[in-house]
């Protein structure tokens, strides 16, 4: 991947249906020249494009992530989490937690709940870090690319 590539999916990051006819010379190519240039990224497997839907957009009014620690297998609390549609996402880790969840809710009391009637109840978890953020436009889905 190179400075082109990057500048590429810089764009796509920002607008994801950019039109080529714009999206070229933003990077310095022209628009067939960008075409082929995503393309290559597509057919590589190096880059995907879909949809991400923002859970601050869709109503939520306060999100957390939540540092899980566990006793026993952490998978199994993973799976357990990721029935719920609070959860946007979990990730194990091999740090000083066993897993991470992101959580969206209404807001900030519906988080507190979720973390104390949901999360806490379930077997395994020993103790759970909240790191809460709130508002609307708190959330960006944003890798950097270079």
């Amino acid at each position: 991947m190179d400075d082109i590539d990057r500048a590429i999916l810089r764009e796509l990051q920002i607008d994801g249906r950019i039109a080529y006819a714009e999206l070229g010379p933003k990077v310095g190519l022209s628009a067939s020249a960008a075409r082929q240039r995503l393309q290559r990224l597509l057919d590589s497997q190096a880059v995907q494009v879909v949809g991400v839907t923002d859970p601050m957009g869709m109503g939520g009014q306060a999100m957390g992530l939540l540092g899980i620690a566990v006793d026993g297998d952490p998978r199994a609390v993973a799976d357990q989490l990721a029935e719920r549609t609070e959860v946007v996402y979990s990730v194990l880790t091999s740090g000083g937690f066993d897993l991470f969840a992101e959580v969206v809710c209404p807001g900030p009391r519906d988080l507190l709940d979720f973390v104390n009637d949901v999360v806490r109840q379930i077997e395994g978890v020993r103790q759970v870090q909240s790191f809460p953020y709130f508002g609307i436009h708190t959330h960006r889905f944003l890798w950097n690319v270079g």
